[in-house]
């Protein structure tokens, strides 16, 4: 599974949250670089779409 750039910016862009918050909220840097270029457990997708206040199907490439 991987997700999707722009809707990744869309949802971060609703929740007012930049790169640091996400890292705050217990993202690391490197497993959102690595979601977008390679596949992640749907449990780490799950994470950061939590983290975002959205259903992970919002994020993911289609």
């Amino acid at each position: 599974m991987k997700l999707d750039r722009e809707k990744l910016e869309f949802a971060k862009a609703r929740a007012c949250m930049s790169q640091k918050d996400l890292e705050e909220a217990g993202i690391p840097k490197g497993t959102l670089c690595r979601a977008m270029s390679q596949n992640i457990r749907p449990k780490t997708a799950g994470k950061i779409a939590k983290a975002l206040g959205v259903d992970v199907t919002e994020i993911i490439k289609d």
